[in-house]
Formats: structure tokens, C-alpha cells, sequence
């Protein structure tokens, strides 16, 4: 028996055209939600919100609310080092509003999830990486005494 007679060419040609139009439907609803949540984070910040409608600018304008040089933005374009610099611009401004790596690590995977969270939820604005700011720097994050980097010299004696 010969089964390809009972689904004729047009037949999969329409399913193949709905599951497509499914896709690209899903596919537009995940932007609208990611965008929408990027819009109000921006707003928080003090910063316009129609700058998450503008591919570059967008990023432009995270690295100005988590308070890095504009360099930044040139290492975001390029090509192998952007994917370093994303991560660092997510969680720098992950903590300027407050939140842990957890969250970075969902604005990274799930951000039509957690852009939405951090724009409608109730974090609040802390500041330019807000961490960083509280320290003065980096700093000592450990609490070493024995920190190389910050050591305080003896007093001379004579």
C-alpha cells in the first residue's frame, strides 16, 4: 500500500505554512514582552524608554546606567569579545538594581522572563552598578587584610 498518496503535496505545503505562522507569531510576542520590559527598565533608570526600540543605541544606553565608559560599547561590537562584555553589561546592570548573578544568569537566558521582572517588578533603580558604587571600586570584596592591592604601609620608625 502506498502512502504518499494520502498526503498530497498541497497538503504539506499548508501545514508547513501554519506551523510557520506559528513560529513567527511566537517569535514577535517574545520580542514585544523582552522590549516592553526593556522600556520600563529604562525608565526606572531615569533614562528614555523608546532607546530599547533602537538596536545599537539600546546598548548605548545600559552602558550609561551601569555607569561604564562609552568604550563599552565599541568592545559590545566586536566580534568574540561582545559575547564577554554582554555578560559583564547584564551583570552590572542586574546589580544596579539591586539583584544577584541568579538574576544575571536569567537576564541572559530567559530575558523576555526577566527584563519584564526587573521593568514591572518592584527593584528600584540603585544606582550605576550599584555595588561597585557602594565600594568606591572594586575594593577588597573578600574582606582580606592581607589584600596585596590595598596593603597599608608601617609607620617609619627612626
Amino acid at each position: 500500500m502506498d502512502y504518499t498518496e494520502q498526503y498530497s503535496e498541497s497538503s504539506l505545503q499548508a501545514l508547513l505554512g501554519v506551523w510557520l505562522g506559528f513560529m513567527i507569531l511566537f517569535s514577535l510576542a517574545i520580542s514585544v514582552i523582552t522590549i516592553a520590559g526593556m522600556w520600563k527598565t529604562f525608565t526606572k533608570a531615569g533614562k528614555p524608554g523608546w532607546a530599547a526600540l533602537i538596536p545599537i543605541y539600546n546598548v548605548y544606553v545600559m552602558i550609561q546606567i551601569v555607569g561604564k565608559p562609552d568604550i563599552w560599547l565599541l568592545w559590545c561590537l566586536i566580534p568574540c569579545v561582545n559575547i564577554v562584555f554582554t555578560i559583564w553589561l547584564q551583570n552590572l546592570l542586574s546589580k544596579s538594581f539591586g539583584k544577584e548573578e541568579g538574576f544575571t544568569l536569567g537576564l541572559i537566558l530567559f530575558p523576555f522572563i526577566f527584563y519584564p521582572i526587573l521593568g514591572f517588578g518592584s527593584a528600584k533603580y540603585l544606582g550605576p552598578s550599584a555595588e561597585e558604587a557602594r565600594n568606591r571600586g572594586f575594593g577588597n570584596p573578600f574582606g582580606n587584610p592581607n589584600d596585596p592591592f590595598n596593603q597599608q604601609q608601617p609607620p617609619h620608625q627612626f
